[in-house]
């Protein structure tokens, strides 16, 4: 049998905005531009591909990344974030924030997390990482099976977009440096945990962690791991908010800062 054409693949939108992807296509692991491509087609000039990381871990915020690549232009090696060594994802997100039409990322606090739960931030920080870009999207390509409800700017839904379309591979990676940094620095302030090698997953030197020192502000109560483990008095108590950032540059190091509560947020589109 003949190898299936690259041509054969089409992206249409669904009537809910889900784009139709074939089994086969799902398990490349280059990123291209098909999505991007048939929406510029569909006069949409600007596209966003957005995505977020952290959503599973018991420490750290949930960080979303939203870029807009020159339409064919992609870093050598652009992969899903999860799929690349630390110092490839480095790399890559330098090369992403040099020659990005615009990025930027944004991050949910865990204190936000437990209160309106993972999902609804998760959501909030792919909003607001749509939102901070500098230029208005004119469509944005989401990783995963949600939309985001209130925004009127164009989306299209795409379960594994992060291996399948390059501006969502090049947000993922954006997104991760960003929060890996963060948690580097966060074990600094709240050593006993790890945080630097496990970014707030639940390694087995975190759940020690936990069990040696109790909880941190850092740590996202309401997840099992961390609801049946007493709160120290060990570490200060840090602000209530959540973290929106638009950096120039990936600085080594940045700490995210609390800004409007939730409630205060206009979402992108209104």
């Amino acid at each position: 049998m003949p190898p299936r054409k690259r041509t054969s693949f089409a992206a249409p939108a669904s009537p809910n905005g889900r784009a139709r992807v074939a089994p086969w296509h799902r398990l490349r692991l280059d990123p291209d531009f098909l999505e991007e491509a048939d929406l510029y087609h569909r006069g949409y000039r600007l596209v966003a591909g957005v995505d977020e990381v952290g959503r599973g871990c018991l420490a750290g915020p949930v960080v979303a990344g939203a870029v807009i690549l020159p339409l064919g232009w992609k870093p050598d090696g652009l992969r899903d974030s999860k799929m690349l060594k630390p110092e490839d994802r480095e790399r890559l997100a330098d090369a992403v924030v040099e020659h990005a039409i615009a990025w930027s990322v944004a991050a949910v606090e865990p204190s936000v997390i437990d209160r309106i739960n993972i999902l609804q931030a998760t959501l909030l920080a792919t909003a607001l990482a749509a939102a901070r870009l500098p230029v208005r999207p004119d469509a944005l390509l989401l990783d995963g099976t949600l939309h985001l409800a209130d925004v009127t700017v164009h989306q299209r839904v795409i379960v594994d977009g992060d291996r399948l379309c390059a501006s969502v591979a090049a947000a993922s990676v954006v997104a991760k440096v960003f929060r890996d940094r963060l948690m580097v620095e966060l074990d600094r302030e709240y050593p006993g945990y790890d945080l630097a090698s496990n970014k707030g997953y639940a390694a087995p030197e975190h759940r020690a962690g936990l069990r040696a020192f109790g909880t941190a502000p850092i740590h996202r109560l309401t997840f099992a791991s961390c609801a049946d483990v007493e709160q120290t008095t060990l570490w200060e108590a840090v602000g209530d908010g959540v973290g929106r950032v638009d950096p120039e540059g990936i600085e080594d190091g940045q700490e995210l800062e609390p800004s409007e509560r939730a409630d205060d947020l206009v979402p992108v589109g209104s």
